[in-house]
């Protein structure tokens, strides 16, 4: 693949905490590879900044491997940019050419306040998953692997909703910013397994409560969500846990007469 440099202009979104207004401020960026990761540069141009003696763009980063869910930015209005099923960190810069102007924001969604920059506070992913996304288990040895057949239709469903990475960017892509494809996928990863049936009424109804008290959106229906997911979760399992709910929430009613 041709190796070729580039130079760039960057609008990018600078807000100074959540409380604050924030305002697009523009960036030049010289001689960049187009093997450089997103990510990379953006390292390029805070250096840059710091050497200058001003303040760097913050961003959120981790693994830096696709795998952490840390590095979610809109780019020229898409969640993590251009390339299907990718994460920021992930993107390389040949997917753009030289004199490019490119535009990055952070997510916009009242329950993922602004911290800094492109930095949103995601926590409200984490109070989802502590309201319900967990199993009983027992201490002691690890069971064996094979001690519990699993049918491998249910244990391929289970594990490729297992790939979420809580990056948000379903959220970011919802005009109502609905958070039901992560959890669905939550919820789904432990309704495929027979480890999960101890909580499987009680996850769905708590889960979902959390979701609305977070204040994400109601689900669209338009599959936004699906197409910019960095790990191609599919809606299916939104049906699947509107499935879940009716029949725990049924259970519930029953157990009240």
């Amino acid at each position: 693949m041709e190796h070729y440099t580039m130079n760039l202009n960057l609008k990018v979104w600078k807000q100074k905490n959540a409380a604050s207004k924030g305002k697009f401020e523009t960036f030049e960026v010289k001689d960049i590879s187009s093997e450089m990761s997103f990510l990379e540069m953006f390292d390029v141009l805070n250096e840059r900044l710091i050497n200058e003696g001003k303040e760097p763009v913050a961003f959120d980063h981790d693994c830096r491997e696709g795998i952490c869910g840390m590095c979610s930015m809109y780019i020229n209005g898409r969640p993590h940019g251009p390339w299907h099923g990718t994460t920021t960190c992930q993107l390389h810069m040949r997917a753009f050419k030289d004199g490019d102007t490119i535009v990055v924001e952070p997510w916009r969604a009242n329950a993922f306040p602004v911290i800094k920059d492109l930095m949103v506070d995601r926590t409200a992913f984490d109070r989802i998953i502590q309201a319900g996304g967990y199993i009983s288990v027992n201490t002691g040895n690890a069971v064996d692997g094979n001690a519990i057949p699993i049918e491998k239709e249910h244990a391929d469903k289970s594990f490729a909703a297992a790939a979420c990475i809580g990056c948000g960017a379903c959220v970011a892509a919802c005009k109502n910013s609905s958070a039901m494809l992560f959890v669905s996928a939550k919820v789904s990863h432990l309704a495929l397994l027979p480890q999960g049936d101890p909580e499987r009424k009680t996850r769905v109804l708590n889960m979902v409560t959390q979701m609305d008290k977070e204040g994400f959106g109601a689900c669209t229906n338009t599959g936004a969500c699906e197409a910019v997911c960095p790990k191609e979760i599919s809606i299916a399992n939104i049906a699947r846990l509107n499935g879940e709910y009716t029949m725990a929430a049924l259970s519930a009613d029953n157990s009240h007469d």
